[in-house]
């Protein structure tokens, strides 16, 4: 059984804080890597007791290079760099492909009430993204782009609010493990580290039992053609994501898009992100 972690920054155990996971702040360099680092071994401890031959990590934020790999539990390979095929889902089209993926260390979608650094891809550029006129975030514009190969999602690991999100787009049969329980978009009750980690390990095996058991969620699909609508936070963002030939201005801050399937439409939504940089 080979499996996916796709892990994410500002769901991870004890970050609450814009400089925890900001590349080349201290508070980035000193603590957060390796706090993210260890919420990941704990992930593929979990699956490796319940089983699993192969685990593959996709270092999922900012650049990609984040993970400590002298400190990466050596049965895991690493995804590591930017940009990548499928960024934050990295390897989902591996041959053969993963039986499975976990989210590590996600968060609520940009909006979430008193969730712990809530954004969708970008906090300064983004404001919101449709597919096919339903509101998702990262969980699940990822999840999609997982139910494209077949691929359920079985784990995710974040604050309560992250989980609830994740639970209510998947279904009740994902297996969470909650880390912090947040007060509010910088603040958080955070569990002691060697708890939150013991819920983290005890939560993927339990999502790689439920998979043998046939008992784990199914695979999200999207029907196509996809629907993409970006709201950019400033009409500047959407002039340059204009620029991409075959979008549609909706208003001055709208961006949409039709794509054939949901790769398609991942890399449109990519490619408005990034060229729509200040």
């Amino acid at each position: 059984m080979k499996l996916l972690i796709a892990a994410d920054m500002e769901g991870i155990s004890g970050i609450v804080n814009w400089d925890q996971v900001t590349p080349g702040h201290a508070e980035y360099m000193t603590r957060g890597r390796k706090l993210m680092t260890d919420d990941v071994n704990a992930a593929i401890q979990g699956a490796f007791e319940s089983g699993v031959d192969e685990v593959i990590v996709s270092d999922g934020h900012w650049n990609a290079n984040n993970i400590l790999i002298e400190e990466l539990d050596s049965r895991a390979k690493l995804n590591t760099g930017s940009p990548s095929p499928f960024s934050m889902m990295q390897g989902i089209d591996d041959n053969p492909p993963p039986d499975a993926v976990m989210f590590v260390g996600y968060h609520g979608m940009l909006g979430t009430k008193k969730a712990i650094l809530d954004h969708t891809w970008s906090s300064v550029r983004i404001r919101a993204l449709y597919l096919n006129d339903q509101l998702v975030g990262e969980i699940g514009l990822n999840s999609y782009v997982a139910g494209h190969y077949n691929v359920p999602v079985i784990a995710l690991t974040g604050d309560q609010h992250a989980c609830e999100e994740a639970q209510n787009f998947i279904g009740a049969a994902l297996e969470i493990a909650v880390v912090k329980n947040a007060t509010g978009r910088f603040a958080a009750q955070c569990l002691p580290l060697a708890e939150s980690r013991h819920k983290i390990c005890e939560a993927a095996s339990r999502a790689v039992l439920k998979l043998r058991e046939k008992k784990a969620p199914a695979s999200k699909k999207i029907s196509t053609p996809v629907r993409i609508a970006v709201e950019f936070m400033n009409t500047q963002h959407a002039d340059r994501a204009y620029l991409i030939p075959g979008t549609e201005r909706i208003s001055g801050t709208r961006i949409e898009y039709t794509a054939p399937d949901m790769i398609v439409a991942v890399r449109a939504f990519r490619a408005m992100a990034t060229i729509s940089v200040d």
